[in-house]
């Protein structure tokens, strides 16, 4: 607070001294202001002016020169800044000064009559550091100009009136731990607003207020460097030091401003990580799975982030590859894991004896001592009730396919591993067993057959054994059974498929019409080997034989030259087929073959009911033909009850009057035989001509009915040629075989004479008869 009290005593002093000097010496700055250049108004000719007046250039009589104001003013007065004067001012009132440009009228006044220049307002040079203004001289009554409009500027003097400001605050800082006296941590920098160009009111000098003895800081660049060596991160982390800028070089009277630096102390791998204790025990089951966790130890290090992490491996052990360690990364602490089963009847104690070791070691700190450490661990197995243990981890069995019931094919044995030595009990798990093919005896594991096998139909079974603990049931474990089952021949050879075999009628002696083969489901170790023979009771009146092609095939091989399928369409030849193994299988397996007919080159082109129906004198196209006719026929039955039905619709007189008569009314009367104009005589002759023409001549008739034409019924001797104009020439013969055959023959006529009759066909009085119609076509 005095210091405050202090520095603006002193600034009102400056400001008193400076005013007053201003002020004395007004008068003589003013004079040099507007110091004459001519002794007086020189005027030379410039020519005349359009009314014959000589003009004259009359030179500026006065010059200006730079004002200087003092910033800050805190008079009660408008602060003078200066004056100004003409040469053409003779005192009588008759010149008017008048100012421009920068904050005239506004900051700066003038004094129309005598030129004094008045500033009205404080001002800052920080804020502008000068003004330029315009002045100019004119007669007050006609507002010509005197001189010439000149140009001067107003320089604001600097006072120290701005203290220095950093350029942040706070400042944040590292620097790490364990650094040598004179490290450089970081650089600040303040800034004065104040003139650096006069005076010293801009030169700041730095100084460390707060933060001795630690740091130290550069007067003239603001550089902060470490004072005091071995600054311990885990004694202090963080430091708070205060730099003050002062101006005026330091001097008594100068301004000053402070900013806080936050110094943090960044780690460095200066400590060796410790184990908290000596030796570790851990207590583990035996029953614990391989990969599991025993156990965690932890070494401390007071460094941290990468400095502190470190890693733990094992030196020495009783219980070779039987446990490992490894680190987290994230806490850093050391976890043992179990590598192979434990067993506590074997071994029921290990001993380790672990390093931990840091993983980034600083060169610079080696001196410091081993960056290392060593514990003892002991682990305690622990015993557990375990379930029995298969000697094996998978058994196979193997059997004949033939074996007899409750046959022993193999077995299994489970022991209890713990010291009690627990009877076991065995059994199937009958999910692996759902027929019940397989047992086992519960005593001795002897594993036997219940029911017959057959390797065809299932040559592997996979049962699943269980072991229980006859003292603990819940302790079960289980193992796999293979059980294989061997081939025995017990299966005949058959025909590989089913064979369509064909034999041409006019095929010759000796002539192979199929090579058939065979296929047996048993698997023999060398293979499979049959024989193809004729039936004994076959043989003497075979109609063909069998010839074994000694490669698991043969041929089937006719005995005469030519077959008839009128005769025999189908022959049935018993083949003998029989392995080679031991017992040997055989069986007699029926070839079917049908006798056909064949072209030239030996192709089937008609078999057994084919073959028959083209004897008969009926082809397929005949067939085909005769069936489209029924279609038809069934067709125009159709339509015509349509077109009947649509015909019952039609009104057929139009006249409610009378329903059988054509009746033409007429409203005039007869002129009698005499007149001849209303009728035709000719017409009344010749009643045919009524239907060409039923109207008079004389007058139009009020209601023309037409005349209903009757359709002449069609003649049964007229269907040969409603079939050629329906079906054509051909499928017309084929129908009528087929009407001639038909027990409707009858019906179907009947159905097309009406089909006539709704079409208005109208036939000759002769038509030709069925034979001359098909010999025409």
């Amino acid at each position: 607070m005095k210091q405050n009290e202090t520095m603006d005593g002193r600034r009102v002093c400056v400001l008193m001294v400076l005013w007053a000097m201003t002020h004395l010496g007004s008068p003589g700055l003013g004079l040099r202001a507007l110091r004459r250049t001519t002794g007086g108004r020189r005027a030379g000719r410039m020519g005349q002016d359009a009314n014959g007046v000589p003009l004259r250039r009359s030179k500026r009589g006065w010059m200006w020169n730079q004002f200087f104001l003092l910033e800050e003013y805190t008079g009660t007065d408008m602060q003078y800044v200066g004056k100004l004067h003409s040469d053409s001012d003779r005192g009588d009132g008759s010149v008017k000064y008048v100012l421009t440009g920068e904050g005239a009228g506004s900051l700066f006044k003038i004094d129309e009559k005598s030129g004094d220049i008045h500033a009205t307002k404080r001002l800052d040079r920080e804020e502008k550091a000068y003004y330029i203004l315009h002045a100019k001289a004119v007669n007050r009554f006609t507002n010509e100009a005197l001189e010439g409009e000149s140009e001067f500027i107003i320089k604001i003097h600097d006072i120290n009136d701005n203290e220095p400001r950093f350029t942040k605050d706070p400042y944040m800082a590292r620097v790490p731990e364990m650094s040598d006296i004179g490290t450089s941590v970081i650089q600040v920098t303040a800034t004065d607003a104040d003139d650096a160009t006069y005076g010293n009111s801009a030169k700041v000098v730095y100084s460390i207020l707060e933060g001795q003895p630690y740091f130290s800081v550069d007067p003239e660049t603001g550089l902060i460097k470490t004072a005091l060596p071995g600054m311990d991160r885990e004694v202090k982390e963080n430091y708070q030091v205060v730099i003050q800028a002062k101006d005026m070089a330091g001097q008594m009277g100068g301004l000053s401003g402070t900013t806080t630096v936050s110094i943090t102390l960044s780690d460095v791998n200066d400590n060796p990580p410790r184990f908290t204790k000596t030796l570790y025990e851990f207590r583990v089951p035996e029953s614990n799975e391989v990969g599991s966790s025993v156990g965690v130890i932890r070494a401390m290090d007071a460094d941290i982030g990468q400095n502190a992490e470190m890693d733990y491996r094992i030196i020495g052990s009783d219980g070779p590859g039987m446990f490992d360690i490894t680190t987290n990364r994230s806490t850093q602490d050391g976890i043992i894991v179990l590598r192979k089963p434990l067993d506590f009847e074997r071994k029921r104690q290990y001993s380790l004896r672990v390093q931990v070791e840091n993983s980034h070691i600083n060169p610079r700190f080696y001196s410091m001592g081993p960056f290392r450490d060593e514990a003892t661990i002991k682990i305690v197995v622990e015993d557990v009730d375990e379930p029995p243990e298969f000697e094996r981890a998978s058994y196979v069995m193997e059997v004949k396919e033939d074996a007899a019931k409750n046959t022993v094919i193999g077995s299994v044995s489970a022991s209890d591993p713990d010291d009690k030595n627990s009877l076991v009990r065995y059994s199937i798990d009958r999910r692996t067993d759902m027929d019940r093919v397989f047992n086992i005896h519960a005593g001795n594991g002897s594993v036997f057959i219940l029911r017959e096998l057959d390797r065809e139909e299932n040559a592997w079974h996979n049962i699943s054994v269980i072991a229980t603990e006859f003292n603990n049931p819940r302790q079960i474990s289980r193992v796999p059974v293979y059980i294989r089952v061997l081939d025995v021949n017990d299966n005949a050879p058959t025909f590989a498929t089913n064979y369509e075999t064909f034999v041409c009628e006019n095929a010759k002696a000796n002539q192979r019409i199929q090579t058939i083969s065979a296929t047996d489901p048993d698997e023999p170790l060398a293979g499979h080997r049959f024989f193809f023979g004729l039936a004994q009771d076959a043989a003497g009146k075979a109609n063909f034989s069998v010839r074994d092609n000694k490669d698991n095939t043969a041929g089937i091989l006719t005995r005469r030259n030519s077959y008839s399928s009128l005769q025999k369409s189908v022959y049935h030849v018993p083949v003998v087929i029989s392995d080679g193994e031991f017992p040997m299988q055989s069986s007699t397996n029926t070839l079917t073959i049908r006798v056909c007919t064949c072209d030239r080159e030996g192709n089937m082109k008609l078999c057994n009911a084919e073959a028959l129906t083209a004897r008969a004198g009926l082809s397929t196209g005949a067939l085909v033909a005769i069936l489209l006719c029924v279609i038809i026929l069934l067709m125009i039955v159709v339509l015509f009850a349509a077109l009947r039905r649509q015909r019952k619709k039609e009104p057929l007189i139009i006249s409610k009057e009378d329903v059988r008569d054509n009746v033409v009314s007429y409203n005039d009367e007869g002129g009698g035989e005499e007149d001849t104009q209303a009728f035709d005589i000719g017409t009344l002759r010749n009643p045919e001509a009524i239907e060409e023409s039923k109207q008079r001549r004389d007058i139009v008739p009020e209601t023309f009915y037409p005349p209903v034409r009757r359709p002449q019924f069609c003649k049964p001797t007229d269907m040969p040629m409603y079939f050629s104009v329906f079906l054509g020439q051909k499928h017309a013969a084929y129908c009528e075989f087929y009407l001639s055959l038909c027990m409707y023959g009858n019906m179907i006529r009947y159905a097309v004479q009406l089909f006539c009759f709704s079409r208005d066909f109208y036939l000759p009085n002769d038509p030709p008869s069925f034979s001359a119609t098909v010999a025409s076509h």
